[in-house]
């Protein structure tokens, strides 16, 4: 081999070993460049796991929240329903108890008006057998039978005490017959507690009579009383 040969020989092995060298050196240095890029990777990718770590754990929270607030608002609906139909059945109660206690008022007024009317029937009779027993003693003719006189009521001093409602109402019972306190209410247009006050009054003085055999009672006026307001309405005519 000449020294020509060798020497190219020597370049090319130079070159070699250079050109080595420095694929080497590109080599490392792109492993460096991945090892940092891997790292900014990872520590991007570890950001995102705990922001979407804390995401998660306050959807969680506010879910709870939420499931806590449903369930409070669904007792509070129970309770509001609960206490709805414990309000109706103590109006349900208090109706009932004030139907009942009005019904027992007025069999007790009708028992001691009945009561009165016994009595008075009483004394009336003790008072004829007393005339009787007068008449026969003074008189030896057995007198024929006698009928009981009827004093009839006078037209004005029957009317004159009432007032105009209770005129209205008489007059309304007398031609369109017999009617209940709630009836009366409807038409006259006064509360409960007056019409029944209203209707106690009359019939306690003698203007109606009152049919006990079902409730509500219904009241129509005396026969006597309605001949008078007849008098009366073709007198104004």
């Amino acid at each position: 081999m000449t020294e020509v040969s060798l020497i190219l020989v020597g370049v090319l092995l130079t070159m070699t070993v250079g050109a080595a060298f420095e694929y080497y050196r590109q080599i490392r240095k792109s492993k460096r460049e991945y090892d940092e890029a891997k790292e900014v990777v990872q520590d991007i990718i570890l950001s995102f796991n705990r922001e979407l770590k804390q995401g998660a754990e306050k959807l969680g929270t506010v879910a709870y929240r939420l499931e806590a607030s449903s369930s409070r608002v669904d007792t509070a609906l129970k309770k509001v329903d609960n206490l709805e139909r414990k309000l109706s059945l103590l109006e349900s109660e208090a109706s009932v108890t004030s139907d009942s206690s009005e019904a027992l008022l007025v069999r007790l007024d009708d028992l001691d008006k009945k009561m009165r009317d016994v009595n008075a029937s009483n004394e009336i009779l003790k008072a004829k057998i007393s005339g009787f027993e007068e008449q026969l003693q003074q008189s030896s003719v057995v007198p024929e039978a006698i009928a009981e006189v009827v004093i009839p009521m006078k037209r004005d001093k029957a009317i004159a005490p009432l007032t105009e409602t209770e005129l209205t109402v008489l007059e309304m019972l007398s031609t369109e017959g017999p009617k209940t306190a709630p009836e009366i209410k409807e038409i006259v247009k006064l509360s409960r507690e007056h019409t029944a006050r209203l209707m106690k009054k009359l019939y306690e003085e003698g203007y109606l009579e009152r049919e006990t055999n079902k409730i509500p009672f219904k009241y129509k006026v005396k026969k006597e009383m309605r001949g008078l307001l007849k008098k009366s309405e073709s007198e104004q005519a």
